[in-house]
């Protein structure tokens, strides 16, 4: 067993907290019209399991994101990444 991996659960837990940490600040980030800073979702300029920024709901072409601050690449990951229906 390779104990260097997270183990399944971690990332479960580790998802549901950055989750309400991102709801929380999207929320504070609206209200005073900024956004999250991009170490708050762990943001990558690489894509993640083939989860990438120009899929994901908050994209904003050419290089932005609706709740994320900077530069964003398209091919880019975030742990706020939810993917467009369709």
């Amino acid at each position: 067993m390779n104990t260097s991996l997270p183990t399944r659960r971690s990332l479960l837990k580790t998802s549901l907290a950055l989750g309400g940490a991102v709801a929380v600040a999207s929320g504070e980030a609206r209200a005073q019209d900024q956004k999250v800073p991009q170490e708050a979702v762990m943001y990558q300029p690489t894509p993640k399991d083939g989860q990438q920024c120009d899929a994901c709901v908050n994209w904003v072409a050419p290089n932005g994101c609706k709740i994320v601050a900077g530069t964003i690449s398209p091919k880019g990951y975030c742990v706020a990444f939810a993917p467009k229906e369709g």
